[in-house]
This record gives C-alpha cells, sequence and structure tokens, in this order.
C-alpha cells in the first residue's frame, strides 16, 4: 500500500485522489473531444461533467457515511476527508444520475444521447479510481488459505477498463439510443456482483448478500427491461422503414 503519493511541507497528496482527478480528467477530455460526433455542445456536456464529478463524489461520500454512521457520529471531523477514500460507487451514481436528469432537461438535451457519450468514459474513470483504491488499501480482497489477500481492486480495474473497450467498440456501430448507457448498467452491475464475493470489507448485511450485491440485482434488472424494450421498439422501428 503507498495511500501517500508525496510530501509537500506539511501536506500529503493521497494516491487514491491524485488517481480519481487522472481518470476524471481523461475521461472528460474524451468526452469533450467526442461530443460533436454525438451532436452535442461541447460546452455543455464539460459542464454535466462537472456537474457529474461533484455530485457523484457527495453522493458517494453520503451513502459511505450512512453505511457508517456509528464511526462518523464519533469522528465528525473526518466526515469531509474523501481524499483517502471512503466512497461507495452506488451512492454517487444515483445522486450524479438526479442530478444530471435535472442538468439535461433544464438545457433541453436528449438523455440517451449524452448518456451513450458519457457510459465508456465512467468505466474508464472508474478503473483508474480503482487503482487508487489499490495503494490506498480500501476496498480489499478476502484472504485465501495461505494468507494472502487477493488484490481485488486490480481485478476490478481491469474490469472495468475491459467494459470501457467493449462499450467505445459498441458506439461505433450501429445502435438503437440507450444501448451503450444501459449496457454499462448492466456489465457493470454484474461485474459488481460478482467482485462482491472476493471482497473483504463489505458485511453481508441483505439476506446473505452486501448492500452492493442487493443493488446491482435491483440495476440489472431495471436496465435490461429497458435494454429489451428499446431494443424491441428499434427493431419494429428498422422494420418499419
Amino acid at each position: 500500500m503507498h495511500p501517500i503519493l508525496a510530501k509537500i511541507g506539511p501536506f500529503n497528496i493521497y494516491s487514491y485522489g491524485v488517481m480519481v482527478a487522472i481518470g476524471f480528467g481523461l475521461a472528460s477530455f474524451l468526452i469533450y473531444r467526442n461530443a460533436a460526433r454525438f451532436n452535442l455542445n461541447r460546452d455543455r456536456v464539460l459542464d454535466l461533467s462537472l456537474l457529474i464529478l461533484l455530485s457523484g463524489l457527495v453522493g458517494a461520500r453520503l451513502l459511505y457515511i450512512l453505511l457508517n454512521i456509528k464511526y462518523y457520529v464519533q469522528n465528525p471531523v473526518e466526515i469531509p476527508d474523501i481524499a483517502k477514500g471512503g466512497l461507495v460507487w452506488y451512492g454517487g451514481f444515483l445522486l450524479a444520475t438526479l442530478a444530471a436528469v435535472w442538468y439535461i432537461k433544464k438545457n433541453k438535451i436528449d438523455f440517451w444521447l449524452v448518456t451513450d457519450l458519457f457510459a465508456p468514459y465512467i468505466a474508464l474513470a472508474q478503473s483508474f479510481g480503482r487503482i487508487g483504491c489499490f495503494f490506498n488499501g480500501c476496498c480489499y480482497g478476502i484472504t485465501d488459505a495461505l494468507g494472502r489477500q487477493y488484490p481485488i481492486q486490480l481485478y476490478a480495474s481491469l474490469a472495468l477498463f475491459v467494459i470501457f473497450l467493449i462499450l467505445l467498440v459498441w458506439q461505433r456501430i450501429p445502435h438503437f439510443k440507450g444501448a451503450i448507457f444501459l449496457g454499462y448498467c448492466i456489465l457493470y452491475s454484474s461485474k459488481r456482483f460478482m467482485i462482491e464475493f472476493f471482497r473483504g470489507d463489505n458485511p453481508k448485511d441483505v439476506m446473505g448478500l452486501t448492500i452492493s450485491q442487493a443493488l446491482s440485482i435491483s440495476i440489472f434488472i431495471v436496465s435490461l427491461i429497458l435494454f429489451v424494450r428499446k431494443g424491441i421498439e428499434w427493431k419494429k422501428y428498422l422494420e418499419s422503414k
């Protein structure tokens, strides 16, 4: 573990924060560069990227605090400290989605179009974030019979990078609006459900599953239903032409 990347005087530069910043910066650059291909305004999508980052961090931190409320009641001064980790992805995903819906409606942007643009790069940013988790020592894996701990953060990072590549290729072939974003939700929730079996830090509080697994099942089912419905509608549209 290398939670502290460098020290500048009395200040620490944390590996987790650096990796999150790199992931967000790269994702935002690629979103900005490819916005025109989706007939979207570059400045609008950049503003949306920043909104998603901020709301995502808030949501992810809030859910983490709620899941560890006893600790933070005793240590309230640590509530805003996210440089060392302490984020739950699904909390960020839910709040960021709500914030994005608000922004998209306000600016009259096509929801499915913009989410199809963003989806691959969200997975890419997450991939960097999981590397940050590895350096930080959080989101760690279970220990095997030989006493070795699974580097589950790196497995998750690799899986997310594969999802990024799949979605990137998918963007280049004919698809219905929403296919890429819903595909991301299906792939990510599946990945998260499986990865959780090898996590050593999440208690199984929901019928033998972790909270993230329960949420993954819900998101997978909803996304799959929407994917099938939109796919059927798209097929009917193509047949009618």
